[in-house]
């Protein structure tokens, strides 16, 4: 555009009376339109009132369980005993399970460090954006660098005999997988087929944590080897 041919902008509800115009949006860009407000309410007293009510109730609930059940005290720490095995708190036996199959620094550091920034940065990826079906488009290329990506991050896991790690990523890549090898159909295969990649990625890091934790509680026993609670009568 120059001053010799300038550009006149015109207005109007009828395509016979003014030019068609093209709009031209760039990438990452969306079109301003107008649309409705939707109905709206105040945070207070909306929300905030429920929120508060809810708190109490699950403060009854916790009370009423103090009364009814004792808690899982041990006798008094003597620092010339130490229990076999010390464990940690329940929320950080799933720490404690991964310094069974690997250095410290990397189970300590590097791995939950990793988990930290993939939960922070996952959010800003467009597939978690979009938020559409995992397969949708083309079948075969997602296959692939699906494969692709999921088979060889597991390699680690393998060779330090993480078997709970690598279960659960075999878990979830047979779901994953599972709709393009059967037809289409209803009920839970549906679900899996409609699942979206961010929600499968968060459901790959629940199932591995609650493995973990389940496994530090209930599987550990004397120099963290296995037991089986139900036959040892171990129970911690």
């Amino acid at each position: 555009m120059n001053d010799d041919h300038p550009v006149k902008v015109e207005f109007g509800d009828d395509a016979q009376v003014t030019q068609t115009r093209v709009a031209y949006v760039k990438g990452d860009t969306s079109i301003a339109v107008e649309r409705e407000r939707d109905e709206e309410v105040m945070t207070f007293p909306h929300l905030i009132v429920r929120e508060v009510l809810l708190f109490e109730i699950l403060l009854i609930a916790l009370v009423l369980c103090s009364f009814l059940f004792d808690a899982p005290l041990e006798s008094i720490a003597n620092p010339e005993h130490s229990p076999n095995p010390a464990k940690a708190p329940w929320y950080f036996l799933g720490l404690q399970e991964l310094l069974h199959y690997f250095p410290p620094v990397v189970a300590g550091v590097v791995l939950p460090t990793l988990v930290v920034v993939a939960l922070v940065v996952i959010p800003y990826f467009r597939i978690n954006l979009a938020r559409e079906s995992f397969w949708t488009g083309d079948v075969r290329k997602k296959f692939t660098i699906l494969s692709a990506v999921v088979l060889p991050m597991n390699i680690p896991f393998v060779v330090s005999g993480a078997v709970p790690i690598y279960s659960c990523s075999a878990i979830i890549y047979s779901l994953m997988v599972l709709p393009v090898f059967l037809p289409r159909g209803r009920g839970i295969l549906e679900r899996f087929r409609q699942c979206a990649l961010a929600d499968w990625i968060m459901i790959w890091f629940i199932l591995v944590g609650t493995v973990l934790t389940v496994i530090g509680v209930f599987f550990r026993g004397p120099e963290w080897r296995w037991i089986w609670p139900w036959i040892d009568g171990i129970y911690y």
